[in-house]
C-alpha cells in the first residue's frame, strides 16, 4: 500500500504515524492543474509545489529567480487538483532568510492565498528559528538539508554533500524548530540511513538511497518531460517527452496534409 491513508486526505500527523509504522511515503513535485489531478489520483501522499518550476516550467537555469508571487500562483493551480494528497508549498529563495517575521508573513500567504497545507524552506541550523516562528504560526513546516538549491552560487554547482557533522546539526536543528519532516537531498546513503534512524521525523529522501521513510521527485524527471538536468539517481518511470514529440509531429502531419478532422468530427 503506497499511501498512508486510503480513504481520507493525507494530513501531518499522517507522517508520523507512517514513520512510526514503517511505511513509505510517496512525494512527488506539481505545478499544474491537470498534472497534479493526475499525480492525486494515482495515489501519492504529497504534492510539492517545488522552487524546481524555476527550470522545469520556467526555462532557467536554477530556482533563484522564482518568486513568492510565481510560488503562490502554482500552488493554487495544484490546490484545485489535490483531494487526498497533502499540499506542501515551497518558500522561493530570500522569502524566509531575512526575518522569522518576514518568514512567517510570506509563509502566511502560501497557505492563505495559495492553499497550501504546508510550506518547505531550505537549511539547517541557519533557518531553525524562521521554522519556529512558522511553526508557532500554526503552519507545518518541511525542513530541507543536505544539498540546498538555493544554495547553488555557494556550493558551486548540484554537488553531492559529505559533511556529516553538519548534515546532522542541521537535521537535529529542524527536528528541535518543529519540522514534521525533512527533505533529505544528494547525501550519501549510508548518511542519509543513519539520520533516518536518529531522528523522530520523517526522512524524505532525493539522491538518498533507499533508506529513508520516503521519496521526492521533481514530476518531470520521473515522466522524462525534463533533460535539462538529469541526476543520475533519477528514475525514469516513462518517457513521455518522446511520446509528446511524436504526437505531434503525427499532429502536424495531418495538418500539412489536409488530414485534419472535418465538421462531422466537432464537439456537440
Amino acid at each position: 500500500m503506497s499511501a498512508v491513508v486510503a480513504d481520507r486526505p493525507v494530513t501531518v500527523p499522517d507522517f508520523a504515524t507512517a514513520k512510526a509504522q514503517g511505511r513509505k511515503l510517496a512525494v512527488i513535485t506539481a505545478y499544474d492543474f491537470a498534472l497534479a489531478r493526475i499525480y492525486d489520483q494515482a495515489g501519492v501522499d504529497a504534492l510539492l509545489i517545488g522552487d524546481s518550476l524555476g527550470m522545469v516550467v520556467q526555462g532557467n537555469e536554477n530556482c533563484l529567480s522564482v518568486t513568492l508571487e510565481d510560488a503562490i500562483y502554482h500552488t493554487r493551480c495544484v490546490a484545485r487538483a489535490a483531494r487526498r494528497s497533502l499540499l506542501i508549498g515551497d518558500m522561493p529563495f530570500m522569502t524566509y532568510l531575512v526575518s522569522p517575521e518576514d518568514a512567517v508573513r510570506n509563509a502566511g500567504r502560501l497557505v492563505q492565498q495559495g492553499g497550501a497545507h504546508a510550506v518547505k524552506l531550505e537549511g539547517g541550523e541557519r533557518t531553525a528559528s524562521a521554522i519556529r516562528a512558522i511553526v508557532d504560526a500554526e503552519i507545518p513546516v518541511l525542513a530541507h538539508v543536505g544539498l540546498t538549491p538555493q544554495s547553488v552560487r555557494r556550493i558551486g554547482g548540484f554537488r553531492v554533500q559529505r559533511d556529516a557533522d553538519k548534515i546532522l546539526a542541521d537535521a537535529l536543528a529542524v527536528q528541535k524548530a518543529g519540522a514534521f519532516a525533512v527533505v533529505v537531498e544528494c547525501v550519501p546513503a549510508d548518511l542519509a540511513a543513519r539520520l533516518t534512524k536518529e531522528l523522530t521525523i520523517p526522512t524524505i529522501g532525493i539522491g538518498a538511497g533507499a533508506g529513508c521513510d520516503g521519496q521526492v521527485l521533481v514530476g518531470h524527471d520521473l515522466l522524462g518531460l525534463f533533460d535539462g538536468v538529469r541526476p543520475r539517481f533519477v528514475k525514469r518511470y516513462a518517457e513521455l517527452g518522446k511520446m509528446v514529440a511524436e504526437a505531434v509531429e503525427n499532429y502536424c502531419g495531418d495538418v500539412r496534409e489536409g488530414k485534419f478532422p472535418g465538421p462531422e468530427h466537432e464537439f456537440k
